[in-house]
């Protein structure tokens, strides 16, 4: 019995020390704890302010992006423009860049030098990702198709024709076109076989395949006067 009332006064003396101490850190610290939980809560507090605002001028970007889209689909090119140029200033929420690609394609039905003269500016943004850069490059080659020197449009493209490119089927076929264009069948062949080894190619890529290599097959064609 006199053990257990040791052990209990040990324990009550041993509580009381910790409190004493707690207590002693309080007073001492007091005005740092409450600093630091003000600081805790006013970040998490901050953050999700600041993941709302985020949330609420996506969405809003969104549909007005939609909105440009409609007016593009009800042939008012000049509204649907002008949405999204106004967008296009707004590079913040993701939907600013993808106006930019819009509005670059917009361009392009009206005008193709003028549509890849606006892909140019976006490839040659650094404040845009690699990726994009790329696939702006390859949407500005694709335009200039029946104007650009073949030299330099396969300068530009074959290196986004490459196994791990994520562009390696557009710019196959984009380099298979200009070979036929220019009568080089081999060019031509060569990414064409490149496409049909492709385990990855689209479906409809692979259907418009067949009549690539039947052109291939036929050889340059014959210009009589």
């Amino acid at each position: 019995m006199a053990t257990n009332r040791n052990d209990e006064f040990i324990r009550e003396v041993d509580e009381e020390y910790r409190r004493d101490q707690m207590a002693k850190i309080w007073q001492r610290y007091s005005g740092l704890i409450i600093a630091a939980v003000i600081l805790i809560v006013g970040g998490v507090g901050g953050w999700r302010y600041w993941e709302h605002v985020q949330e609420t001028r996506a969405q809003a970007a969104s549909a007005r992006y939609e909105d440009a889209l409609k007016l593009s689909g009800e042939n008012k090119p000049q509204e649907a423009e002008a949405a999204l140029e106004a967008l296009a200033k707004e590079g913040d929420t993701g939907y600013g860049l993808l106006a930019r690609f819009r509005l670059a394609a917009e361009r392009g039905q009206q005008n193709a030098e003028q549509g890849a003269s606006a892909y140019d500016a976006l490839a040659n943004d650094s404040g845009v990702p690699g990726l994009w850069r790329d696939l702006a490059r390859l949407r500005a080659a694709w335009l200039r198709l029946d104007t650009a020197d073949p030299a330099q449009l396969r300068k530009t493209v074959e290196p986004m024709a490459s196994p791990a490119s994520a562009w390696r089927h557009s710019a196959r076929e984009l380099l298979g076109l200009s070979g036929l264009k220019a009568g080089d069948m081999d060019y031509a062949g060569r990414w064409f076989d490149q496409i049909a080894a492709d385990r990855e190619t689209p479906p409809a890529l692979r259907q418009r395949l067949a009549v690539y290599t039947a052109l291939v097959a036929g050889g340059p064609v014959q210009v009589t006067q």
